[in-house]
């Protein structure tokens, strides 16, 4: 599978100020396949290194720091063979399970610039909290990895040429049903999908939803499972409730997650924790209200006021116990969770373009799905399921703050009208990929 973050990884390989890279993101969403793919695509050789319960790895980087010395033990105690530098690819993987080797990647980035290690960590910022991990601030690059988008989904599963279609009508023109019809089909297939490598692999394979939906189970059983490994004893029950209880909590007319929903006679002070470490983990995402916006959002927005959603809209099907049946025909029986889970895709889209959205709310009388900031424009979006995009808060905000462009993200096919002051762009939902190239084209 073709996935967007090689060119990062490329541009990183050519940068002439290139540090030992770190990249994270959520368990089982690719990084190790892609680290490997990219050292075989552009590297003579791959040094691959795994640490989780491998002591004898981890004794290497407990006598000291001279990278040489680590060097030379790696190549010829551990695997037999030279470590080139600008010839070797080096992969710490599961590098948390080593933080000496953390640590070791300060003296690489100022004693051996010129070889290039890619590190990669699932549970990284979970285990520098729950540690003390000695990190090298300022020595590494970072790369964050998430599930497949529905872009990179979609060329996966066979769809290349809509794909490159797609992007030579001009961003204003509708687009033919030979399009729509075909990417309508794939979005219900992502919905019922997702976006883990895996999974999307056997679907790719099969194009078998029993197959998918297995595969679908085991991995939130894992996840489960990392409560118990990676989590404070103390935390473990709370991770547990929690986690149960998003579904439940998107489903619900007003969304805002409350920490009393989770467990009868639980406060926010006693769960504050577990949910940050759901968080740190990239397992759920926290989008936050902001009442009042200006520039930096991040200073506007309200930490106690806030929705939670999972990384995987699949993986969110799976687990609301949404049938994969109820997708394809579009039932009415789940039109309320509908919105909800569109929300939550709309989010998980945004997020992969490093957009970090929040929603905004004014009182009880207007509440605008999301809010991003992007250069110097606060841009606000209105994500609906369906085809119908009359949205009464979007129009509020409009008038209110006059932005120059703003989204309505539906089933509607592409236009542009003006709402107030405001050049609102309708944009399908299989095309939110492409919403920094309406963006950039207003200059």
């Amino acid at each position: 599978m073709e996935r967007d973050i090689m060119k990062q990884l490329v541009n990183w390989k050519e940068s002439a100020d290139r540090k030992p890279l770190l990249l994270t993101g959520v368990r089982q969403c690719g990084k190790t396949y892609v680290c490997k793919q990219f050292g075989e695509q552009y590297f003579e050789d791959v040094a691959y290194f795994y640490f989780e319960g491998n002591k004898g790895l981890a004794s290497i980087f407990e006598y000291d720091f001279d990278v040489e010395r680590i060097i030379d033990e790696l190549g010829s105690i551990i695997r037999g063979k030279e470590i080139i530098p600008g010839k070797t690819l080096v992969i710490f993987d599961e590098i948390q399970s080593c933080p000496n080797a953390i640590t070791s990647l300060k003296y690489f980035c100022e004693n051996k610039p010129e070889l290039h290690i890619v590190c990669a960590g699932s549970l990284l910022g979970v285990s520098i909290k729950r540690d003390n991990i000695s990190f090298p601030v300022g020595k590494v690059d970072r790369l964050q990895m998430y599930p497949l988008s529905f872009a990179e989904f979609l060329r996966a599963d066979g769809g290349e040429a809509i794909y490159e279609g797609v992007q030579k009508y001009g961003i204003d023109r509708e687009l033919p049903e030979l399009y729509t019809g075909k990417l309508e089909k794939a979005l219900k297939y992502y919905y019922i999908v997702g976006g883990m490598p895996e999974v999307v692999s056997k679907w790719v394979e099969t194009h078998s939803f029993e197959k998918v939906e297995k595969l679908q189970e085991n991995i939130l059983q894992d996840y489960s499972s990392d409560f118990a490994k990676h989590a404070p004893k103390t935390d473990i029950p709370k991770l547990g409730w929690i986690w149960e209880s998003i579904p439940k909590q998107l489903a619900k007319d007003n969304n805002k997650f409350v920490f009393s929903h989770v467990k009868e006679g639980k406060r926010s002070s006693e769960l504050e924790d577990a949910l940050e470490w759901l968080i740190d983990a990239g397992l759920v995402y926290k989008l936050e209200l902001v009442s009042h916006p200006e520039l930096p959002l991040s200073f506007c927005s309200d930490a106690t006021f806030f929705k939670i959603y999972l990384s995987d809209v699949g993986l969110l099907r799976k687990k609301s116990g949404v049938s994969y049946r109820t997708i394809l025909e579009d039932s009415d029986l789940y039109k309320n969770f509908k919105g909800a889970f569109t929300e939550n895709f709309v989010l998980t889209e945004l997020v992969k373009q490093k957009i970090h959205p929040y929603f905004w709310r004014s009182g009880n009388t207007a509440e605008l799905d999301f809010l991003f900031e992007y250069e110097d424009k606060i841009i606000p979006v209105e994500a609906k399921a369906e085809i119908h995009t009359r949205a009464k808060s979007y129009s509020q905000y409009c008038k209110k703050y006059s932005p120059q462009i703003g989204f309505k993200f539906s089933m509607k096919n592409v236009g542009n009208h003006m709402v107030e002051s405001t050049t609102t762009y309708s944009v399908p939902l299989y095309l939110i990929w492409l919403v920094k190239k309406y963006i950039d084209n207003r200059g």
